[in-house]
């Protein structure tokens, strides 16, 4: 016999009312000791105000999450910002040195040039100078030979 069965009889067996809350505080006592969980047991509007806060908080994290999100991607867009003029503010620097630098090695090597075609016409000359000494030592030689009396 079902225990809602047993209840009934009892409570249509007992005359006083005393006895009939009784039986009824027992069964209920009956019923919590043997689900115990019943008491934990949510209401469908336990359970939609639960979810409808939960709605409400999810939407507020969401919110700050964006929030968050906008400051962060502001920053960061701020720190490329200050990143990309440092870069380009080096990059000039390094141009300009460059540019110093190529203009340096661009003199160095006209420098070089000018001495090179210097020493190129001081070798050319002693070139010159020699061949014509030795050309002038040998019409001298043959002067010599032809206007010599032969022994």
């Amino acid at each position: 016999m079902s225990v809602a069965l047993r209840l009934y009889e009892q409570l249509t067996e007992a005359g006083e009312d005393k006895t009939r809350a009784k039986l009824i505080a027992e069964a209920f006592e009956h019923l919590e000791d043997r689900y115990p969980q019943l008491k934990d047991v949510a209401t469908q509007g336990q359970v939609r105000e639960t979810e409808l806060r939960l709605q409400k908080e999810i939407k507020e994290v969401e919110s700050r999450l964006q929030m968050e999100i906008k400051q962060v991607e502001a920053k960061l867009q701020k720190e490329i910002k200050e990143v990309e003029a440092k870069l380009q503010k080096e990059i000039k620097e390094v141009e300009a040195t460059l540019r110093l630098e190529i203009e340096k090695t661009r003199l160095e090597i006209r420098e070089v040039e000018v001495r090179l075609t210097q020493a190129n016409h001081r070798q050319t000359l002693w070139v010159v100078g020699s061949v014509g000494a030795v050309v002038g030592l040998i019409r001298l030689l043959e002067w010599f030979l032809t206007h010599m009396p032969n022994p």
